[in-house]
């Protein structure tokens, strides 16, 4: 009796165990079953989802670039992607095999694609229109399409150093990258379930719409870059220079008007151009500025009163500091003489300039360099955008002051120096500069309008005003003559830069030809800046080749500006000036007389002294009229019947028909514009009386 009880009470406690542990478990199991429904539940749900659904991306559409009046500079147009689902496809190698030819790929690259564990794989993407249709008619099971965006560029090469463009997936240079989170938009997708075996479900796709990105609307304006493209286009042919470049910008309010540097490349097929040409050098690149350096020198010294411009200077052709010598550009002439600081400033002197930063001295000098912003980032919406170089404190010495105020030794971008003359059109402010007017959402809702940016004041309007008058009398009277406009108040700055080549070494006979001018003087509402980069044709003077330059594009822009002249066109009196004389002269020599007189030099030949000219010396011709002139290497020694083939690239048919017929040639002529082909090639030696085939085209017309 006693054995059954204690029996008993085992196997109860057996029974109460049993049964805890069954509560445990029962406790257990209600607890995990509530991790995974409350806790797990949003994890568990997506991973069933991608189990059961694939999904194709539907890229969204990128945003447009527009110019500041509404017109298309960048746009997107829907093309088709070749999409395959792997688990759909029932003979792999006979749809590699098929998609080859229309794809225009490898079989075994399709292959290898197409047998990838996934559910979807790009096999081509971005094709054109009768690519997509050819593999439709295919007709594959498991070949599917997906639409994206392809951009595109209407007007090709114009514009597209500041645009950039666009890669497989997003924006690899300019605009495009700079602003890739507003234009790039948000991807959207097509979504469908799938069977065990990952066969698509008929008729249960859902489609996920993309949101579009935000449209730009920039300060360019579409005519004015086309105008200065056209011309840079034509000094690329005449002056055969590695590059030119130009900034047009309205100084009263930072806008930048046009943007452009040569040679540059077309966007829609971006990857069969030199990745040098890419770049915006006005924006991502320094130079020494030169004599349009002079500027800041002349502005700080009128505003400390240190400028007096009736103030008698001796220039005679160089200056000694610190042992070294200095020369100006009239050095060979024994330098200017006896003349005025007003004097020295219309004819560019270097000496005068030291003297005015001697008087300003390296500290104040600095400071005003500093203040109108050079030295820093403008702030520009660009990426790349370089600072430039200046001497810091501790390295100015009497030589770094004397260089720098004539624009030697400093590296400079030609923003800073457009921005920096800006705020002596406009009164005294230095600006930032804006290249978006506005943003806006794809239905056009505006979210982002610029507005104009002080930054500071530099100089006072008195100043300012001071030193417009000054560089207006600079194109009237000075270096600047060629860059005048008829009609109009024209105030500009010429420079001509020894290039700096590896190690700070000065390059010989390469230059950097530059001009910088406004317009109107008394309101103005245009600046351009314009350089010419190593230039192996032509003379080596800012005012013979980028003051013409500036003139062309200056002229046509006021005009398609609607911008009044002071005096009505043709209604100023003719002002005729003599042709000096030329023969017996070096190239140099005879460009500084054409220089001062408002005259263009045209070399014809490689080297040696000026052997004849036209119009001859006496003639009084208009301002900006070309003068031709024959160097002694044209006619070899020993041959009479022989002459030396010029170079006439860059040449109008008048001028190189006029040329031919001097030199005892015909001329074969075809198209019309400027010489862009010739037949001898320049340099070589051709009988009198032969036939020259030249062949003429007009810049971006």
């Amino acid at each position: 009796m006693v054995r059954d009880t204690a029996s008993h009470l085992h196997i109860r406690k057996r029974l109460l165990t049993l049964f805890a542990l069954i509560v445990l478990l029962m406790i257990a199991l209600v607890v995990r079953l509530g991790y995974i429904q409350f806790v797990l539940a949003d994890e568990l749900t997506e991973k069933a989802w991608d189990q059961w659904n694939r999904t194709i991306t539907a890229r969204s559409s990128r945003g447009n670039i527009y110019d500041r009046h509404g017109r298309l500079m960048a746009g997107s147009a829907t093309v088709e992607t070749v999409v395959a689902l792997p688990p759909q496809i029932e003979d792999p190698r006979f749809t590699a095999r098929a998609l080859a030819p229309v794809l225009q790929m490898s079989e075994n690259r399709i292959y290898e694609l197409i047998t990838q564990k996934r559910a979807a794989v790009y096999v081509k993407r971005k094709v054109e229109e009768e690519v997509a249709r050819e593999v439709r008619i295919l007709n594959l099971p498991g070949i599917t399409f997906t639409q994206e965006t392809k951009r595109f560029y209407p007007n090709g090469t114009l514009l597209s150093q500041l645009l950039g463009f666009v890669g497989m997936d997003q924006g690899w240079g300019g605009l495009e990258i700079y602003f890739e989170e507003d234009l790039k938009g948000r991807d959207g997708s097509i979504v469908f379930p799938t069977d065990n075996l990952g066969r698509a479900i008929p008729g249960t796709h859902r489609f996920v719409p993309p949101k579009e990105g935000r449209d730009l609307y920039l300060t360019i304006d579409e005519t004015i870059q086309f105008i200065v493209e056209r011309e840079l286009s034509r000094a690329m042919l005449e002056y055969n220079p590695n590059r030119v470049m130009a900034l047009v910008v309205n100084p009263q309010t930072g806008e930048l008007l046009a943007a452009a540097s040569k040679p540059d490349f077309n966007p829609n097929n971006y990857n069969d151009y030199d990745k040098q040409y890419w770049r915006l050098y006005p924006i991502t690149d320094t130079f020494e500025p030169g004599s349009t350096f002079k500027l800041i020198t002349l502005a700080a010294a009128v505003e400390e009163n240190l400028y007096r411009a009736n103030e008698g200077f001796f220039c005679p052709g160089h200056a000694t500091i610190s042992g070294y010598t200095i020369r100006c550009w009239t050095a060979d002439r024994g330098g200017h003489g006896s003349i005025n600081f007003l004097e020295a400033v219309l004819s560019s002197c270097n000496p005068a300039f030291i003297v005015l930063g001697e008087r300003l001295g390296a500290q104040k000098l600095f400071e005003y360099i500093r203040a109108f912003g050079f030295g820093s980032k403008t702030g520009i919406e660009y990426p790349g955008e370089s600072s430039g170089l200046i001497f810091r404190p501790a390295q100015v010495g009497p030589l770094e002051l004397a260089t720098t105020s004539f624009g030697q030794g400093v590296s400079v971008t030609p923003l800073q120096q457009v921005m920096a003359i800006s705020a002596i059109a406009n009164g005294g402010y230095l600006l930032r500069p804006r290249l978006v007017k506005e943003m806006r959402e794809a239905d056009g809702q505006t979210v982002r309008e610029s507005q104009r940016e002080v930054i500071r004041q530099v100089i006072s309007r008195d100043t300012a005003e001071k030193v417009a008058l000054i560089m207006e009398e600079v194109v009237l009277e000075g270096s600047g003559v060629n860059a005048g406009v008829e009609g109009y108040r024209i105030a500009g700055k010429t420079g001509t830069a020894q290039k700096v080549g590896p190690g700070g070494v000065y390059v010989p006979g390469e230059y950097i030809l530059s001009f910088i001018g406004f317009a109107p003087v008394d309101n103005p509402q245009v600046l351009i800046y314009v350089a010419v980069d190593g230039a192996r044709r032509g003379p080596q003077w800012g005012s013979q080749v980028s003051a013409p330059l500036f003139q062309a594009m200056m002229k046509d822009i006021l005009s398609y500006l609607e911008i009044p002249p002071a005096k009505p066109i043709g209604e100023e009196e003719l002002r005729l000036v003599k042709v000096p004389a030329l023969i017996g002269l070096s190239i140099n020599e005879a460009g500084a007389l054409l220089d001062m007189a408002g005259l263009i030099l045209k070399p014809v030949g490689f080297e040696g002294m000026i052997v004849e000219q036209t119009p001859k010396a006496g003639a009084e011709v208009p301002l900006h009229t070309s003068i031709l002139v024959y160097l002694e290497d044209l006619w070899p020694e020993g041959d009479s019947g022989v002459v030396l083939m010029p170079d006439l690239l860059g040449m109008t048919i008048k001028d190189a028909g006029e040329v031919l017929a001097r030199l005892g040639l015909r001329m074969e002529p075809s198209g019309s514009g400027i010489a862009v082909e010739q037949d001898p090639a320049p340099g070589v030696g051709i009988r009198k009386g032969r036939a020259v085939k030249v062949s003429f085209s007009s810049p971006l017309q």
